[in-house]
């Protein structure tokens, strides 16, 4: 579990996940905007965020789907299975990674570790590339298919380059510590 302070953990549970209710409930007509009243009915399907469909779900009130990037049949899944570096995963969930691995232990499905792992490690070695050879003219058009957790990484391996090339050039060199030239005194 993330810090409670995390913004990047609050806004990950703020993707809206397909859920279904299992019993009709007042007072919550807010959640489905197919009519005006102030209920759901029973199997109604509607799209909530992270945080409540959990609790819903913990509460036996409402089934949930799972979201179009993470499904079995999905059009996300063939296209990372094709060339996972080119797939836009920011227009479709940009905090994939963290979403699936919330959402993997409530609906039970075993495929989505797995996946998230085929598609990370993907995705990697092509993010570290394009962090340390990429220009500024490229990397706004790249940076937009990245998700939240991809940005981080591809912003690390930048910093972690300048530093390098910083270091290559003259920087600060390691030093011996004094201590280390002092001679022993013969007892």
């Amino acid at each position: 579990m993330a810090s409670y302070y995390d913004v990047d953990d609050i806004l990950a549970e703020e993707e809206l996940v397909p859920s279904v209710f299992q019993h009709s409930a007042n007072g919550v007509g807010i959640f489905d905007s197919s009519d005006c009243t102030n209920m759901v009915e029973a199997a109604s399907r509607v799209e909530l965020p992270f945080w409540l469909v959990r609790e819903l779900y913990l509460k036996h009130l409402i089934s949930i789907r799972l979201p179009p990037s993470f499904d079995k049949e999905s059009k996300t899944r063939e296209e990372i299975g094709a060339d996972a570096a080119h797939v836009d995963l920011r227009s479709r969930c940009p905090y994939f990674y963290s979403l699936g691995c919330k959402i993997a232990p409530l609906v039970g499905d075993k495929t989505i570790g797995p996946f998230l792992l085929v598609a990370f490690r993907m995705r990697y070695k092509e993010v570290l590339i394009k962090a340390h050879t990429s220009t500024l003219t490229v990397a706004p058009k790249y940076m937009s298919l990245l998700t939240n957790e991809e940005t981080k990484l591809y912003e690390a391996g930048q910093s972690s380059i300048a530093a390098f090339k910083k270091w290559r050039m003259g920087g600060p060199r390691f030093e011996v510590a004094p201590v280390l030239w002092r001679k022993r005194k013969l007892t």
